[in-house]
């Protein structure tokens, strides 16, 4: 079957993606699965300086989901060149970093310093992370803070890019149409959404940071709704992510109008879960007689 698809001039092998932050740089996950298999891996998130995060605790479980504040730990950018980029390029599979910064030429920096590097298929713009008190989500919740960013990377950076968007916002395809006209070649949706959870018995919350990014099979609902409508609402592609756990929710996304499905979560629970994704997407086209991935892009009837 031939599961390709096309994410502006990128051609992945088949639409399955891992989520930056859930599989660390893919090393970390090569005794599990074979990474040659999937369609593509997104880097942990990538700053111009080394990072710690935030203070323990900085995880918690919650019903169906997870709450996380990580806080995009890094050791920086100048690391990644230099130690990581030479062990995962030559994976057969297509390499992209996912660039956070606390400013706009945080942003633009990193870009700069990854331009050089030949096996980098795409970058994904995070402008969505709720965990950092710089940068991040406050880049991605008005149409202004958008654009400032993609603009200026896209002027960094020559590739394919694609933009990570919060959900949030009141209105998340307002948001996808600045990225769009700013330059961006794709938008993934969505990041985590804003949450928090107390531990009753000590009466503290279970973060350190008090909320966190809550993650997991209870927000695939909004995700997906929130994917169809930015589909509908822009021309360029659509990655979709957001509590999908098996092969069944990542057609789901497809059907609302995603290109592409980034799995996240679910890699903590089961670390082959990704290529188990690629072969049910497979089987499906084959027991409904659909010729290629293609046909699963926005394919839902009302």
């Amino acid at each position: 079957m031939d599961l390709s698809v096309n994410i502006g001039k990128l051609r992945l092998k088949n639409p399955v993606l891992t989520a930056s932050g859930t599989f660390g740089y893919g090393e970390e996950f090569a005794d599990f699965i074979d990474l040659n298999r999937l369609g593509g891996i997104i880097v942990k998130g990538t700053t111009l300086y080394p990072r710690q995060g935030n203070p323990y605790p900085r995880m918690a479980e919650t019903p169906s989901g997870m709450l996380n504040a990580v806080g995009l730990q890094n050791k920086g950018v100048d690391y990644f060149v230099e130690n990581i980029y030479p062990r995962i390029k030559d994976y057969d599979t297509a390499i992209m970093v996912n660039v956070s910064g606390a400013s706009i030429d945080d942003y633009v920096g990193v870009c700069e310093r990854l331009q050089g590097l030949d096996r980098i298929a795409a970058i994904e713009v995070n402008i969505s992370c709720p965990n950092v008190k710089q940068g991040g989500m406050s880049f991605g919740t008005t149409c202004s803070g958008a654009e400032s960013v993609v603009s200026a990377v896209r002027k960094a950076w020559g590739g394919t890019m694609i933009v990570k968007l919060t959900p949030n916002v009141t209105d998340i395809t307002e948001i996808a149409r600045a990225a769009e006209a700013a330059g961006a070649d794709a938008v993934s949706l969505t990041n985590t959404f804003l949450g928090m959870a107390i531990d009753v018995e000590r009466r503290r919350p279970y973060l350190s940071t008090i909320t966190g990014g809550l993650s997991g099979p209870c927000i695939r609902p909004i995700a997906v709704r929130m994917v169809w409508q930015v589909s509908n609402a822009v021309h360029i592609p659509v990655i979709g992510l957001g509590g999908i756990m098996n092969g069944r929710d990542a057609i789901e996304f497809m059907l609302a109008g995603a290109t592409a499905v980034q799995v996240g979560t679910a890699n903590f629970i089961d670390p082959q879960v990704s290529v188990k994704i690629v072969d049910y997407i497979g089987d499906y086209l084959q027991r409904h007689n659909l010729p290629n991935a293609n046909a699963l892009i926005g394919a839902m009837t009302t």
